[in-house]
């Protein structure tokens, strides 16, 4: 074999050995970026996860969450209130405005207290919150819903207020394990009212039951109006017209005057009236004549003994 030959096989070699080493290390630096980009793909995953599970983690007491629970609690209540309501008036046959029952909704005054977590976060993100949730009512609402309910032999208030463990202070009731869901959807925070709480039942019927009797109070007066006139109509058209009289003045009485008294006069009607009276004449005795008398003695008054 020639040099040029051994020189040629030498530089194969080399370059073969060159060119598997090559390969190698490029095999060895690919698996490295592989291993670093799946490494680094892991821990961006973890990394948005930890961030969704942080933004999903939304407290119970967060006053985003109180104004949304305020909102939700206020429209199931006018819808439930709308819905008792039509009930009413069908029964009844009036009808009742669905304005009058969304201002006695509006009047009601809603506060949350004491939330607090009743369940952790799940893996949909959801956290089940608990708290304390007063409904404070007019009392005039209170007093027309009693009406209505006694009317129709339902039971009391308080007697529904104690089957549903909620307590009434004054015109205030409250339910203190009140259970909502809060979370967040595609970044807007969101909060669920859970289940079919007793305390919007309640609050609803009494606000409905208040538009009714409200309705029915004023039924009762334009009816009673109707009637006062209808009977004022009929006694103007049976009673005679009276028609002015024409009166003349009357003469002013005169002072009555003291008689005058003639002396002269006088004394002869007396004188007359001394001349002119006659005397009685004297009853002429009567002499009995009864046989068995013997003498009979009568008195003379003119005589002299």
């Amino acid at each position: 074999m020639s040099v040029a030959n051994k020189s040629l096989s030498k530089w194969q070699k080399v370059a073969g050995i060159g060119i598997v080493c090559g390969l190698v290390l490029t095999g060895c630096d690919r698996s490295e970026k592989e291993d670093t980009t799946e490494t680094a793909e892991l821990t961006e995953q973890d990394s948005v996860s930890t961030e969704n599970t942080a933004a999903t983690a939304v407290s119970c007491d967060d006053p985003m969450v109180q104004d949304r629970l305020k909102s939700a609690l206020r429209n199931t209540l006018n819808q439930q209130a709308q819905s008792l309501a039509a009930d009413y008036a069908n029964e009844a046959d009036i009808d009742l405005s669905s304005g009058s029952i969304a201002d006695k909704t509006n009047s009601v005054v809603i506060d949350v207290q004491n939330a607090a977590i009743l369940q952790d976060t799940n893996t949909n993100g959801m956290t089940t919150c608990q708290a304390s949730v007063s409904m404070t009512l007019p009392s005039e609402d209170l007093y027309q819903a009693s009406q209505v309910q006694a009317a129709n032999n339902q039971p009391s208030l308080q007697s529904r207020l104690a089957q549903n463990n909620i307590r009434i202070n004054n015109n205030m009731l409250v339910d203190d394990a009140f259970t909502y869901v809060v979370g967040t959807q595609a970044g807007q925070v969101r909060t669920r009212i859970a289940g079919q709480p007793a305390l919007i039942t309640v609050v609803a019927d009494v606000m409905a039951g208040s538009v009714f009797q409200s309705a029915m109070d004023e039924e009762r007066a334009e009816r009673a109006a109707e009637r006062r006139e209808s009977a004022q109509d009929n006694d103007s058209e049976s009673a005679p017209v009276r028609q002015p009289r024409v009166t003349n003045p009357v003469e002013p009485i005169r002072p009555a005057t003291p008689p005058t008294v003639n002396n002269n006069q006088s004394s002869s009607n007396e004188s007359n009236a001394a001349t002119t009276n006659p005397t009685t004449p004297s009853v002429p005795k009567v002499v009995p004549n009864d046989e068995s008398i013997d003498m009979v003695i009568i008195e003379d008054e003119s005589a002299t003994y």
